[in-house]
């Protein structure tokens, strides 16, 4: 049955229902204020709810929607839920599910837990999600889905659509349908709406058009790149003989990439990534996501304490120049953390490439060129004006060599990080502060020195 729109207000009262329920843990008033919501609803209650609020709230929804709910709930979550449940409950619950998200699932289960839950499976569920086990654990191979509708070229319409009504059940998606010749190589693909709309005496080889595809091995995060760019409803998996072992599909792909974005934004942050919601990670995983990144970066900030003791002397001649070294190294950090972050960014979209890197050197170092040149004349007006020209000079000049720098940097740096197969995230925003802060320091106090004569 459709769900009816309603305002915000609504929403937030039946919520409240749900949860005032919990947390009585009265199960009668629970499963009528259940009924009311929406699949997205209940999952959002799932993401804020203790663990055991969450097993008793997922075993009063109906088995239709409890399945959808699982499936709608990070892989992490799933996995507290499954600690929860009953054994058997567990069994069929795990059973249910499509092979790709069982084998996402198995990745945050313990060892002797899922090699339990796949000797229970049906022998046909065993070999699919065996097969997608088996590549590796990046690959887009990991995430595709083994149940799909495969046509030959040689059927006519008519009897592509019968076959397409046999699987309405089991496939993951009918509306992009690949075309295999009798050794399952790929030769190209249909759209179900192409289908209806042609004779249908006429042959799929007449009607479908090339495809595009993606080797089982490739990397996840381009393969899903690639069928979000492309705009596909699907995208057909081959392995390296081009024979189509799977199909990933489009809400597959988006959520591949939202998961790639929320990881690089963590890291360019400093920060890694939660991988489950932020209101059932414990206080605990907070700290370990961010305390490593916080040691690595105090250690890379003694470089900037080096600088400034060796340069004490020059400091302690003109101390007017210690009130501009928190401006000087922020003004560096931030020009080459928007550089990495935009071409971070660009390297994620496939705009550029480690082969680039010259050029986006280049390019890079022309804009902080710029932005040195508007933020330097800035500068040393403001500057001239309150104290006197020569510091003024040294400012407005540190800008322009700083900015040209950090921009240089900060833009190499992914390029270079993916080159030697890093986390282009990771040697981004975090030590391109450290480094800028410390450069920017030198290129401070030596300008200082050559204008000022000290």
């Amino acid at each position: 049955m459709p769900e009816l729109t309603v305002s915000e207000g609504d929403a937030h009262a039946r919520t409240k229902s749900v949860l005032d329920a919990l947390d009585a843990l009265d199960v009668r008033a629970l499963t009528v204020a259940v009924r009311r919501l929406s699949t997205a609803e209940i999952v959002g209650i799932l993401e804020r709810t203790n663990d055991k609020q969450r097993a008793v709230l997922y075993r009063v929804l109906p088995k239709e929607q409890a399945l959808e709910v699982f499936e709608h709930l990070d892989p992490t979550l799933q996995s507290d839920l499954l600690g929860g449940l009953q054994q058997n409950d567990v069994a069929a619950l795990f059973a249910d599910l499509n092979p790709d998200d069982r084998v996402e699932l198995i990745d945050e289960l313990p060892a002797t837990v899922a090699r339990r839950l796949l000797q229970d499976l049906p022998p046909r569920e065993q070999e699919m999600t065996a097969g997608i086990l088996g590549y590796p654990r990046d690959s887009i191979g990991r995430r595709m889905s083994p149940e799909f509708v495969a046509l030959r070229p040689q059927l006519t319409v008519s009897e592509a659509l019968t076959k397409v009504n046999d699987h309405l059940e089991d496939a993951e998606t009918i509306y992009a349908l690949p075309v295999t010749d009798d050794e399952r190589v790929l030769v190209g693909v249909v759209g179900l709406r192409r289908l209806l709309r042609s004779p249908s005496v006429a042959t799929i080889a007449e009607v479908m058009r090339p495809a595009h595809s993606a080797r089982a091995t490739e990397d996840a995060e381009i393969a899903a790149r690639r069928c979000a760019d492309l705009k596909l409803l699907a995208l057909p998996v081959v392995d390296n003989e081009s024979r189509l072992v799977g199909i990933l599909t489009v809400d597959d792909a988006l959520r591949i990439l939202e998961s790639e974005e929320s990881e690089d934004q963590a890291r360019l942050s400093g920060t890694e990534p939660l991988r489950r919601p932020y209101l059932t990670a414990a206080v605990s995983s907070l700290v370990r996501s961010r305390v490593v990144w916080l040691l690595v970066l105090a250690i890379g900030a003694t470089l900037t304490v080096q600088v400034l003791e060796f340069f004490e002397a020059t400091l302690s001649e003109v101390v007017t120049l210690a009130l501009f070294v928190p401006l000087v190294i922020g003004t560096g950090g931030n020009t080459g953390n928007q550089a990495a972050t935009t071409v971070t960014r660009a390297l994620a979209l496939g705009d550029v490439g480690p082969r680039d890197v010259f050029k986006v050197l280049f390019r890079e170092f022309r804009v902080g060129l710029s932005l040195g040149l508007i933020l330097g004349s800035l500068a040393f007006v403001g500057t001239s004006l309150v104290y006197d020209i020569d510091i003024g000079l040294v400012v407005g000049l540190t800008f322009v060599s700083v900015c040209s720098m950090a921009a240089a940097v900060g833009g190499a740096m992914p390029l270079l990080a993916r080159t030697i197969g890093a986390d282009p995230a990771v040697f981004s925003n975090p030590f391109i502060s450290t480094f800028v802060d410390a450069t920017g320091l030198l290129v401070y106090f030596m300008i200082a020195k050559a204008v000022l004569g000290i």
